[in-house]
């Protein structure tokens, strides 16, 4: 099993990347974030799946473990098979594939190349509650801040909150990381959980 690749990108496709390891090649269809954390000349890292099938082998490669194993998750489900799942790895960052599955939007999980109606909605009801905070956003090590549980919140922010509890989170840290979504700007409950994600707890 090929699980982890670094070395020189000699050359990006529509869908791959090629990396020259210790003078061998290995070609693998990237997520849309690995894409995005190599250029070519560069020294890159991938974690890899390898898909083995009676046609042949192929391999897939993701920016961080954590997106690979959302990747895991997703391709778990009955329809999703390795092609579709990078599809919706590159139509979607791995924390908005997370909330959609959290917040079932199914609209959203729709809109990816290939990925029908039936299909999101089988990952939301598949998932859903099954994918921790832990495999879509990484430590900032930042301590959160004690909340009291009395303090009001709207219906948008018992909606995010909810969903930040769904993710692993407590409810003290989900209230306080929706606080900073909130004083950054964020208003509706996709885009509030999306704050508080990239914001770290």
């Amino acid at each position: 099993m090929i699980a982890y690749l670094r070395g020189k990108v000699m050359a990006i496709t529509d869908e791959t990347v090629i990396l020259d390891v210790n003078g061998v090649g290995y070609e693998a269809y990237c997520s849309g974030e690995a894409f995005r954390k190599t250029s070519i000349g560069e020294i890159a890292e991938l974690y890899t799946y390898l898909q083995v099938k009676e046609d042949g082998v192929t391999l897939f490669g993701f920016a961080s473990p954590k997106e690979k194993e959302l990747f895991l998750k997703v391709t778990s489900v009955s329809g999703v098979g390795p092609k579709l799942g990078i599809s919706i790895l590159t139509g979607m960052s791995a924390d908005e594939v997370a909330i959609a599955i959290q917040t079932a939007d199914v609209k959203r999980l729709s809109a990816v190349k290939g990925l029908g109606k039936k299909t999101a909605e089988k990952l939301v009801l598949e998932l859903h509650g099954k994918i921790s905070a832990a495999e879509v956003m990484s430590a900032s090590g930042e301590n959160p801040v004690s909340v009291s549980n009395t303090e009001k919140l709207s219906p948008i922010d018992e909606d995010a909150v909810e969903a930040l509890m769904g993710l692993g989170f407590s409810k003290s840290e989900s209230v306080q990381a929706v606080k900073r979504a909130k004083d950054q700007g964020a208003k509706s409950v996709e885009d509030i959980i999306m704050r508080a994600l990239q914001g770290g707890f």
